[in-house]
């Protein structure tokens, strides 16, 4: 009976009637006894998403970090124009004191003058237009008058500049929270990406910033001379925040973005140089090669100019880089980002 018996079909033709599902797990199990399993697509997907969001968040960082330079500096003007504006009003109202004792001095003489009465109407343009009022009063009122109407109308410029001037920081305020809310919503995806992976997963990422990191501490600079004393200042203040992390809108000294760490250190270097790397693309002596970058020398990156760092030689970069990461040394070549020109401060 025994060798009548239909024989066990071998494993390779078992396994080739397995649905689908099946047969990916029994493959899976079996590869997971030799080896770790191969990456999921959809979990590098989702990493590249993370990347990506980063790097858009970084990029609308420094739009932010434009809108805020340019307010800050409306702020200023606003505060200085206002202050003016108000001194105005003081001189103006001591000439008005002025004008009135001249007018009750008339008046106790006999009457007001037509000429006084003209003086202190909300108008007084009319009574410069006409001569013949003019001579009737003597040159010390004509005086008083035209120096008080020269302050009428300064302040008037003053007043109509000042208002001009805040409806721009408003607008500029608004883009400011707009770039702000931008910021943190790609900021917000990312987190929330990053928490659909597992702990394994997260875990990975965060160890391969780590080992980015760590690596930062061993890189080899080489002997490349700096290119001038105050760009080998600002890169020595840049090398002291290694290890610092990255958080956007910050310029120092304990956390950083891409601009905000150049600017900080070429302050150290008492060297004031704009704020976001767009206008820092635009200072100093450009230089095309990265053969010709010297220590020091500014690292323009992207085609939107929206990452800069410090040459450190030997290929490397000194930057802040992104969102979870730290001050650090990187090569330039493996820093994903397009390499557009240098600047020589």
């Amino acid at each position: 009976m025994a060798s009548h018996r239909r024989p066990k079909p071998s494993r390779p033709r078992y396994a080739g009637v397995l649905t689908t599902t099946a047969a990916a797990a029994v493959a899976l199990s079996a590869q997971t006894a030799w080896a770790d399993p191969a990456p999921d697509p959809r979990k590098k997907g989702v990493q590249a998403e993370i990347d990506r969001l980063y790097e858009a968040a970084t990029q609308a960082t420094e739009k932010f970090n434009g809108a805020k330079e340019k307010a800050d500096a409306l702020q200023k003007q606003v505060d200085s124009l206002q202050d003016a504006t108000a001194r105005k009003q003081g001189e103006l109202n001591r000439l008005r004191d002025k004008v009135g004792s001249l007018a009750a001095a008339q008046y106790r003489g006999g009457g007001l003058d037509p000429s006084m009465q003209l003086m202190l109407t909300a108008d007084p343009d009319t009574f410069l237009e006409r001569a013949s009022i003019q001579q009737r009063i003597g040159e010390r009122d004509v005086n008083a008058l035209q120096l008080f109407e020269a302050q009428r109308r300064e302040l008037q410029q003053q007043r109509t500049e000042a208002a001009r001037k805040l409806a721009e920081l408003e607008e500029t305020r608004g883009e400011q929270r707009r770039k702000k809310a931008e910021v943190q919503g790609k900021l917000a995806k990312a987190q929330k990406l990053m928490n659909s992976l597992s702990a394994k997963e997260r875990a990975a990422i965060t160890q391969k910033e780590d080992r980015a990191n760590r690596a930062s501490a061993r890189v080899d600079l080489g002997n490349e001379k700096s290119a001038s004393s105050r760009a080998a200042a600002a890169f020595e203040a840049a090398k002291s925040r290694v290890g610092l992390p990255y958080v956007w809108g910050a310029s120092g000294p304990g956390s950083f973005d891409c601009s905000g760490l150049t600017s900080w250190a070429f302050r150290q270097a008492n060297v004031n140089i704009p704020r976001t790397s767009q206008a820092q693309a635009n200072v100093g002596t450009r230089i095309n090669s990265l053969g010709d970058l010297r220590p020091g020398d500014l690292i323009i990156m992207r085609t939107d100019l929206s990452h800069v760092g410090f040459y450190a030689g030997n290929g490397q970069i000194l930057h802040a880089p992104k969102p979870g990461a730290q001050v650090r040394y990187e090569s330039i070549a493996r820093s994903g980002m397009p390499f557009m020109w240098g600047v020589r401060i």
